[in-house]
């Protein structure tokens, strides 16, 4: 087995928990740090994760994991089986009876592996949980806890795909794909939905055009998600998408609007001609640089613009999702940008200067999933959506890069989607309040993006996103 990242988040906000008979909880992780030990950053992790469990005391933990194992993945094998084997008998979890771990580890097949892990944790309390075999498109109940790894493509409890090749070319070997699990409690079905898009490869070519090529790859790879999870092959449900989706703000505008009053200097390779930096300056002001610009450079002068109000004024730069608002849901962002944060330990809210900070992790909903979570009808409804750890270093992911927290206390609801288990579930309604299978939970999702700083010495980014219900 084979799975790395860098837990990066620490709790920031102390919750509170107030009566509701549905409580979801989502952390997105992201780590590739170098210059931290594999052995301590997976002390720092689960230090955190045991946190985000003993305060919220979920029923249903989902915890998705991107770039584990990082590029020396053969040689993280001993730090991804320590990992597991943590997280599956240590005393904070003591208390989840069942659980479910995906493990994508054939990383000598460039056609398949995604370096995706998918955890899911369920608490004793909960009687009846069925998982959905996609082969046999039935229910099956969820009983004691396994482990599935190299070759998931032949494990019926869940989709797994990669991307192809030309989604991306210029990247030779990527392991963007996305992996899906279908769940159902308490007569409620949805589907987790573990993903990872492709980044930035270029500051200077994301600077280019607005909105850039970038984007485009990532809104032509999503895209094909969505609609892969609610084609016609199975029953549609409500959905859950968190991960890591390398969402970035749109450069052309944002540098246009940092350095409104800057001039520009092009400096161009001798033998190409091909622009290598570019360096704004201030007009006045003894020409001070305000912003240089390379391919994996991206150098402010004042990171303040990135931290003040949490970045809430570069939010409408923030673009990406919005071609999708027909098709998901997101709460309202109200933490900094959560990538890319310093992997020096003394440094935990500095940015690094190599990528413009941004949203990179997220938690996203279908709109149906939005009813589920938010129709609280008479009872209070509480919603956070937030980052962890803003002062600890935990990787160069803080919630996707940054800590990404979001809590929920809500009533449980299933729209029409959810009425086709008639196997296991009540046929007449998708809640029978009446029923003795009709019981409190709370849900707790959590992503790790990149984590392969967890699990090796090759890490350089850590992100941790948490969305609570």
């Amino acid at each position: 087995m084979q799975w790395s990242q860098e837990l990066r988040k620490t709790l920031e906000k102390t919750f509170q928990r107030s009566p509701a008979l549905f409580s979801v909880s989502a952390l997105h992780l992201s780590v590739r740090h170098r210059s931290l030990e594999p052995e301590n950053l997976q002390k720092n992790w689960l230090r955190e994760f045991y946190q985000v469990v003993h305060a919220h005391k979920p029923h249903f933990m989902a915890l998705h994991c991107q770039e584990f194992g990082g590029k020396n993945y053969e040689a993280s094998m001993s730090h991804v089986d320590k990992f597991v084997k943590e997280l599956l008998s240590s005393d904070a979890m003591k208390d989840y009876n069942r659980a479910r771990v995906y493990l994508d580890e054939n990383y000598k097949s460039q056609e398949h592996f995604t370096a995706l892990g998918s955890f899911y944790f369920l608490h004793e309390s909960l009687k009846n949980i069925y998982q959905f075999d996609f082969k046999a498109k039935k229910y099956k109940k969820v009983t004691g806890k396994e482990i599935y790894s190299d070759t998931l493509e032949s494990t019926p409890m869940l989709e797994k795909e990669k991307f192809p090749q030309d989604y991306f070319p210029e990247c030779k070997w990527s392991r963007k794909g996305f992996i899906r699990t279908r769940w159902c409690i308490t007569d409620c079905a949805f589907d987790l939905v573990n993903i990872h898009l492709f980044h930035d490869a270029s500051n200077l070519i994301a600077w280019e055009t607005s909105p850039s090529v970038y984007s485009g790859i990532r809104h032509k790879a999503l895209g094909y998600v969505l609609d892969r999870i609610i084609d016609q092959r199975f029953e549609k449900v409500s959905y859950f998408v968190f991960g890591d989706f390398n969402f970035r703000l749109d450069a052309k505008a944002v540098v246009e609007t940092l350095c409104a009053k800057a001039t520009m200097q092009t400096i161009r390779a001798a033998d190409t001609n091909e622009v290598v930096k570019l360096i704004f300056r201030e007009s006045d002001n003894d020409r001070k640089v305000m912003l240089q610009l390379e391919k994996k450079l991206f150098d402010y002068f004042n990171q303040d613009v990135f931290r003040d109000n949490n970045g809430t004024a570069l939010l409408e730069f923030d673009r990406e999702l919005s071609v999708f608002k027909d098709r998901l849901y997101e709460l309202d962002i109200s933490f900094p940008p959560s990538y890319p944060y310093s992997e020096d330990s003394s440094q935990g809210r500095q940015y690094m200067n190599t990528r413009c900070p941004a949203w990179c992790d997220r938690i996203l909903m279908s709109h149906s999933a939005k009813e589920l979570i938010l129709k609280a009808e008479n009872d209070e409804k509480i919603v956070i959506y937030d980052h962890i750890g803003p002062n600890v270093c935990m990787g160069d992911h803080k919630e996707k890069d940054a800590y990404k927290v979001r809590r929920f206390s809500v009533k449980p609801h299933c729209s029409q989607e959810g009425r086709q288990h008639t196997e296991i579930c009540n046929p007449n309604s998708c809640i029978d309040k009446s029923s003795p299978e009709c019981h409190i939970f709370r849900l707790l999702i959590v992503h790790y993006a990149s984590a392969s700083g967890l699990c090796s010495r090759d890490a350089s980014h850590t992100s941790l996103s948490c969305m609570f219900m």
